[in-house]
């Protein structure tokens, strides 16, 4: 079940709200003593992840599946996607399971039933397992707001304590507020340079088509762009697929690319996505400012359209 996007937070005692994390969602799914940890497009995470099977085993009930988040967290508690892609890099951070919510439990399907309980068994099933509980945040909806702003983190979801879990749908009863300038686009292309990557060129589907949104080039070290390059390598294609490319006019921000520039571009199957940070959308509908943060191995690319 996803989220809405809204330009601010509903208010009422009949929404319940949560940080939202910078990490994986995945749900893990618990049978005897086998554990599976499934991302949003059903790729098996278990065995990259490790400590957070080694929890799961620990949940108390026989059979379970438990919705969540996989996040990268450092000493005082802040998620880091990059840190959750690069682990190598970010030694002091610790790979948790954020659970916010119970699907399956003892072979009893909760999804019919209202939010407040399957929250209610969720806080007996985590208990002491070492899988992590997303606590409700208390206080009003500017509250919410201005506290999670003031920590740096990406955003806060509001769900209605009443909603029932609809897998695959998008809808009103869970409602998403982003602080933090960020989403997935599709890589499409990308400029080499002489340690890899040296630009993405990245951008989302609108009526079946691929549209561009930008070239990113800030947000690479050394390895991640040898990294990027060895991911792209294999998906490589001998022409462009952006429907909106070449540019026909220069772009203020650099974020356009003109018939000159095609020339230097590698184009790719539009397969891979990218999570990219960003400043604004300019006039144009390009990204102004935007930095890389890591490949979304967890998401189709076809399902990516510009957030609103």
């Amino acid at each position: 079940m996803a989220a809405e996007i809204v330009d601010r937070l509903p208010e009422g005692d009949e929404w319940m709200y949560e940080v939202k994390f910078d990490g994986y969602r995945a749900e893990v799914i618990k049978n005897g003593d086998r554990v599976q940890l499934r991302s949003r497009n059903d790729k098996d995470l278990t065995a990259a992840y490790p400590g957070v099977r080694d929890a799961a085993l620990r949940l108390r009930a026989r059979t379970a599946v438990v919705d969540g988040e996989v996040v990268a967290i450092d000493g005082n508690g802040h998620p880091s996607f990059q840190a959750l892609q690069h682990r190598g890099a970010h030694p002091g951070h610790t790979i948790v399971f954020f659970a916010f919510d119970l699907l399956h439990l003892d072979g009893d399907d909760l999804q019919s039933r209202p939010l407040k309980e399957r929250r209610a068994l969720l806080d007996g099933v985590v208990d002491t397992s070492g899988i992590l509980l997303s606590e409700p945040l208390r206080g009003s909806a500017e509250q919410v707001t201005e506290a999670v702003r003031s920590l740096g983190l990406e955003g806060v979801i509001a769900k209605k304590w009443s909603s029932r879990y609809v897998s695959g749908q998008r809808g009103a009863a869970w409602v998403k507020l982003k602080l933090d300038k960020q989403q997935e686009f599709v890589i499409g292309g990308y400029r080499p340079g002489p340690n890899g990557v040296d630009a993405l060129l990245v951008g989302y589907f609108e009526g079946g088509s691929l549209r561009f949104a930008g070239k990113v080039r800030a947000g690479f070290t050394p390895h991640l762009r040898r990294d990027v390059l060895a991911a792209l390598r294999p998906l490589e294609a001998g022409r462009c697929p952006f429907v909106d490319l070449p540019s026909s006019k220069p772009s203020r921000w650099g974020g356009g690319v003109t018939a000159e520039q095609m020339k230097e571009m590698r184009w790719v199957k539009p397969k891979l996505a990218a999570q990219i940070r960003f400043v604004e959308w300019t006039a144009d509908g390009h990204l102004r400012h935007a930095a890389f943060l890591g490949l979304r191995t967890d998401k189709g690319a076809r399902g990516i359209r510009r957030e609103t």
